[in-house]
């Protein structure tokens, strides 16, 4: 069985920064060099903290510590293209070397308002598909990051529900199009899948919290519904009244963020945000260096993990397979 460990709780720390010791490596002693970071979440969302803490430790072991040699200017609840247009200018206007930027709306936020910033992103999925980089190798432009999730994988998530609940018959994936406009890419992953479980598959776009719920009622409205909830900001931003909603109907569902089985989810495969935070810090630091962003390869994600709560499980009548626990990365009691 996965390792067990109980969840963590980081309370956001004032400001949003951490001071860190000064290591050996950072460039121009004394120069105060500045950069921008576009967060998707709140400030005041746990993960946000556990994301920047990745941030920052990646950061400190190249040599910048904050309010020493590096000024970090934060914007928050960047969810929408539109959300993202004040941020962006303002972060734009204090002339960063770099932006970090979270998920796909701050990316094209920021590509609407800049071809010349150098722009890091993480969790982005298919950046050559949305116009971001030229090519993975070959960025070619202002633009490049670590890549979150390839759209194969929704196929994984149907084969690992069915694991859970053999019996389903009828699978909704939920997202928003607005948030998420890369959602449907999933989507077809998992209708090829589908064909192989004989489960009819139902596409359910929401639009806000009354969507959501429409959406199980009407999943739950028959026996053997299950949900594969989509990537997306929307649903990140709303996970625990999904989670109260999924449980409250009794409907089994696996999420694509880890931290989601951690928090009441059932199940969740997907990257480790964290990693892909950490190892950002990487190509910032490169770029504040003097590299380009046309020079740096877009990374893929290399750290995966399956959490499984049986807390959950339990409450929904389910038995989960003894195979699928020694799989687990961790697993929730």
């Amino acid at each position: 069985m996965g390792k067990m460990k109980r969840r963590q709780f980081i309370a956001l720390l004032a400001g949003g920064a951490t001071a860190w010791p000064l290591r050996a490596g950072a460039q121009e002693p004394g120069r105060l060099h500045r950069i921008g970071v576009l967060v998707n979440l709140p400030a005041d969302d746990p993960q946000t903290q556990v994301r920047l803490d990745a941030f920052r430790q990646g950061l400190a072991k190249l040599g910048w510590s904050e309010g020493r040699n590096l000024g970090v200017d934060y914007r928050f609840s960047v969810s929408t293209i539109e959300q993202g247009e004040t941020p962006v200018k303002e972060l734009i206007g204090l002339q960063p070397e770099v932006i970090l930027a979270h998920g796909t709306p701050a990316v094209m936020a920021l590509r609407k308002a800049t071809g010349t910033v150098p722009v890091v992103f993480v969790v982005v999925s298919e950046p050559v598909a949305q116009g971001f980089v030229q090519s993975l190798s070959h960025p070619g432009g202002n633009i490049t990051g670590f890549s979150y999730l390839e759209p194969s994988l929704g196929a994984k998530w149907l084969e690992l529900l069915m694991d859970i609940a053999p019996r389903l018959v009828r699978v909704a994936t939920i997202f928003n199009p607005e948030t998420a406009p890369n959602a449907r890419l999933f989507f077809h992953s998992v209708q090829i899948a589908a064909q192989k479980f004989t489960v009819e598959l139902i596409e359910s776009p929401v639009h806000d919290p009354a969507g959501i719920e429409e959406a199980m009622v009407k999943l739950a409205s028959e026996p053997g519904g299950g949900l594969i909830v989509l990537p997306d900001v929307f649903t990140g931003l709303h996970r625990k009244a999904i989670f109260e909603r999924a449980a409250h109907h009794r409907l089994p569902a696996v999420y694509s963020f880890p931290n989601y089985a951690t928090e009441g989810g059932l199940m969740a495969y997907g990257v480790h945000i964290g990693d892909l935070y950490r190892r950002s810090a990487e190509y910032v630091d490169r770029i504040l260096r003097g590299a380009k962003p046309a020079d740096l390869p877009v990374e893929q994600p290399i750290k995966f993990e399956l959490v499984i709560n049986l807390t959950t499980a339990k409450a929904l009548g389910l038995t989960i397979p003894a195979t699928l626990l020694a799989t687990a990365d961790e697993v929730i009691e």
